[in-house]
């Protein structure tokens, strides 16, 4: 768990799971993974096994010893609702939310499908918020099963984005975050793309967070979008009944 985030939407991370495997094209250049894998075999590190799925027992407490308030972002090196990750463990992940409710526990997955397989045998406390990566048009149809989640906050993160999301239906929608790739291999995002979506949020009255060009570094680019940062987080809403 790290105290302070460089991510600039969250404040916080908290990884009860380790490991992924890679599903659609935003998966290509993982950070996580790059991270991960430079100390598989070292006797000893969190990640001796590389990016292979671990789950951390051990770790379910710490938001529990947090008492000033955090935005947490959950399992930033993995998927919650990856194949591989029990019904059982993910209850006890829920279970640990609602009792740290002092938080905002920020929750983002690739896996849509299983995310509305399990959504209706998890308890969503309000202080969990939920959101799907889509990366291009050919995954918008992600938004579809998010908008089933009965979460206070439901989310889009488009970063990497990697084409125009033609098709993405906001409805339900609390909040989307947008960005370019960092890395040395990193793929460019065109300014169109992301106008295109700021100003759909705009008209569709959906928070849009902008969180950098991207380039060789995360930084390369900056975060202004035409002259200035759009910084905006959702509005909370009661959550829907289970």
């Amino acid at each position: 768990m790290a105290d302070r985030s460089a991510i600039e939407w969250t404040e916080a991370t908290w990884n009860p799971v380790t490991g992924c495997d890679q599903v659609s094209p935003g998966c290509a250049h993982c950070y996580a993974k790059s991270f991960a894998e430079r100390w598989r075999g070292i006797p000893g590190h969190p990640y001796e096994q590389g990016f292979d799925l671990r789950l951390w027992s051990q770790r379910l407490d710490q938001p529990l010893r947090w008492t000033r308030p955090r935005m947490i972002f959950v399992n930033s090196m993995s998927d919650l609702f990856h194949d591989e990750v029990p019904l059982e463990f993910i209850e006890e992940v829920f279970d640990v939310m609602g009792r740290a409710a002092q938080h905002t526990f920020q929750i983002l997955t690739k896996r849509h499908e299983r995310l509305a397989e399990l959504a209706d045998q998890l308890v969503w406390h309000p202080n969990v918020w939920i959101g799907v990566s889509i990366e291009n048009r050919r995954f918008v149809h992600r938004a579809d099963f998010l908008r089933e989640v009965a979460a206070a906050v439901r989310f889009i993160s488009a970063e990497p984005l990697l084409g125009p999301l033609d098709g993405l239906d906001l409805a339900g929608i609390d909040w989307l975050i947008a960005g370019g790739e960092s890395g040395p291999r990193h793929r460019s995002v065109r300014a169109e793309w992301l106008r295109k979506l700021r100003d759909r949020c705009i008209a569709a009255n959906v928070a849009f967070f902008f969180k950098q060009w991207g380039g060789r570094h995360p930084r390369s680019g900056g975060r202004l979008l035409d002259g200035r940062t759009w910084d905006e987080m959702p509005r909370v809403r009661a959550a829907e009944p289970a």
